[in-house]
């Protein structure tokens, strides 16, 4: 599984994001916000500014976390999707 290595906050719900194979990219946690209680939390941008790398992954204060292997396929469909890759 791949891990998180740099993270750097861009602004809105958004961060800049590198694994430890070189995948990056930058991606949009806003669709997270409705995803229950402690999504809805990071709402407030100086909450959601606070992320932090915690065993590979995504994680905030208030205890939410993004699994990075979601984090790795979405960043992965976005390079797909900017190269104009077709995909069978």
């Amino acid at each position: 599984m791949n891990e998180v290595t740099q993270i750097s906050y861009k602004g809105d719900y958004v961060y800049y994001i590198v694994f430890d194979d070189g995948v990056a990219g930058d991606m949009d946690f806003s669709e997270y916000l409705t995803k229950g209680p402690v999504f809805s939390a990071l709402s407030d941008k100086s909450l959601f500014s606070q992320a932090a790398i915690e065993g590979g992954t995504i994680s905030w204060p208030n205890g939410a976390d993004i699994a990075p292997e979601t984090v790795y396929e979405k960043l992965q469909l976005l390079t797909i999707s900017k190269n104009g890759a077709r995909r069978n």
